[in-house]
């Protein structure tokens, strides 16, 4: 049973922090040049008009770090043990989509390149840390008051 706790807690997180990413991007109208909704479809020739737009990139950093810490946070919340090792197993994943984005489209600037290492796996483990340190304070508080 916890394997499947543990399952749907991942997917969880990773679909919470796939929505904070794309909602981020779609934030800002003056970024997006396509009309319908579809990430996917219009992904290349999007990163080609970004090209050279250096804040796009910082932000899509920033959003996909606090992406990544929401969903580290709901997984550490879901699975019952091992919290922060599921909230970087998030990030894991993430990191992952991340290369496999930037070795099939090859607009992004060096710095992204580089900064995405340095952004997924401590920002999972903050959420994971996160729900770990509270969880603890109430439960030292619960025995405290037996």
């Amino acid at each position: 049973m916890n394997f499947l706790r543990n399952t749907l807690a991942v997917l969880v997180g990773l679909a919470i922090a796939g929505l904070m990413i794309t909602l981020g991007i779609r934030a800002f109208p003056q970024w997006v040049t396509f009309d319908a909704f579809a990430p996917f479809e219009h992904w290349q020739r999007f990163l080609e008009s970004m090209k050279g737009e250096d804040a796009f990139f910082g932000f899509l950093l920033f959003i996909s770090g606090l992406g990544t810490t929401i969903g580290g946070v709901v997984t550490a919340m879901i699975v019952k043990y091992a919290k922060v090792a599921y909230a970087i197993l998030i990030g894991f994943i993430m990191l992952f989509i991340a290369m496999l984005d930037i070795i099939i489209f090859p607009y992004h600037p060096t710095f992204y390149k580089i900064s995405i290492f340095l952004t997924f796996f401590p920002f999972a483990w903050l959420g994971g840390k996160i729900v770990s340190v509270i969880y603890e304070r109430k439960n030292k508080r619960l025995k405290l008051k037996s």
